[in-house]
């Protein structure tokens, strides 16, 4: 008889970001904390998507959202970067060039 294994393997998968994709995200995180621009950041792993939000602080609503949506990735890209009323600032396969939109917004603050 099989031992029960302690994980059901019947469980939906759900995306996450990989170790490098986090490395590149919590890299520009860091980067604005610096700047004083953020402060805080939330993640969530979905079935069809994996969300990264960043906050100016913990009581509000997010100023940007990561996502990654790997059903998109043969369509637009996987990759997106959301603003807070919900507009898609830039989409892509490469979550680095995606994040440019975001780094124009570093070089402001340090101006």
């Amino acid at each position: 008889m099989n031992a029960p294994t302690p994980f059901p393997r019947n469980v939906d998968e759900k995306v996450a970001f990989n170790r490098h994709e986090l490395s590149i995200i919590l890299g520009l995180y860091g980067r604005m904390v610096a700047a004083g621009e953020w402060r805080d950041y939330g993640m969530s792993f979905l079935k069809d998507v994996a969300i990264f939000s960043v906050f100016r602080r913990a009581a509000e609503n997010p100023l940007y959202r990561i996502e990654k949506r790997p059903k998109l990735r043969g369509k637009q890209g996987q990759y997106s970067v959301i603003g807070m009323d919900g507009q898609i600032l830039k989409r892509g396969a490469d979550l680095k060039t995606v994040l440019r939109v975001l780094e124009r917004k570093l070089i402001r603050a340090v101006e």
